[in-house]
């Protein structure tokens, strides 16, 4: 088989998805680090941080070369994996238009597996948000107020935070958004490695115990967020 032909089947579309996959759960690791910074400003740290430890954190992703540059591959990666993951539900879909004798249901795979679709254009749409929310306004637009700390002026995404989530219906979205994450998560992580070769009968429960842990705690801090900021644990 030609390497074209490889990555238009469905063997190789879901190795594609695996890889894309394996490199946004990375992106997720150091994104929810980022964001748990914005805890520093509780009174059991240092009620007086005001966003400090976030928006120096912020900061260096921001302005760091090697960062930026790696941005750019995250937003051909979250292209590629939504672009490859239609194409399979397509797919998928055209398979399954004769239903099966038997309704196998929870049985057969859970339903959050057989709803990657779904859940996929949820954190699509969630996405869109977030990004005008955030990225387009530090990144394209500039419209957000500057704050100086040690003389170096940067962007005050701790105060815009603020704002952001002040609005009832903003931070329900962004619930929304971690719960379909967290599902989505559940089946993607063991499916990616999976998919990539990361297959053994002995270690399998162990690789979907972490994949449930790790969709659980990342989706729950990335939901606290909008949370602590709307009830005002964070000020």
């Amino acid at each position: 088989m030609k390497w074209s032909e490889f990555f238009t089947s469905s063997v190789g579309r879901k190795f594609v998805m695996g890889l894309t996959g394996l490199f946004l759960i990375t992106f997720l690791i150091i994104h929810v680090s980022i964001n748990a910074c914005i805890f520093a400003d509780l009174p059991i740290f240092n009620e007086n941080d005001n966003g400090s430890v976030f928006n120096r954190a912020a900061h260096f992703m921001g302005s760091t070369i090697l960062i930026r540059i790696m941005e750019v591959g995250l937003f051909a990666g979250i292209i590629l994996h939504i672009v490859q993951g239609y194409m399979l539900e397509l797919k998928n879909r055209s398979a399954r238009s004769v239903g099966y004798a038997v309704n196998l249901g929870e049985r057969g795979s859970k339903w959050y597996s057989r709803s990657m679709g779904l859940l996929g254009t949820i954190i699509l749409l969630f996405l869109v948000i977030h990004i005008s929310h955030f990225w387009v306004k530090a990144r394209i637009t500039h419209a957000l107020e500057p704050v100086t700390y040690n003389g170096v002026e940067m962007h005050n995404m701790f105060e815009e935070m603020k704002v952001v989530f002040s609005q009832p219906w903003v931070v329900i979205l962004y619930v929304l958004g971690c719960i379909s994450l967290a599902y989505h998560l559940a089946h993607g992580f063991q499916s990616a490695f999976r998919t990539v070769g990361v297959h053994n009968r002995k270690y399998n429960q162990l690789l979907t115990s972490i994949g449930y842990g790790f969709s659980i705690i990342v989706s729950l801090v990335f939901a606290l967020m909008p949370v602590a900021m709307y009830l005002g644990w964070v000020k």
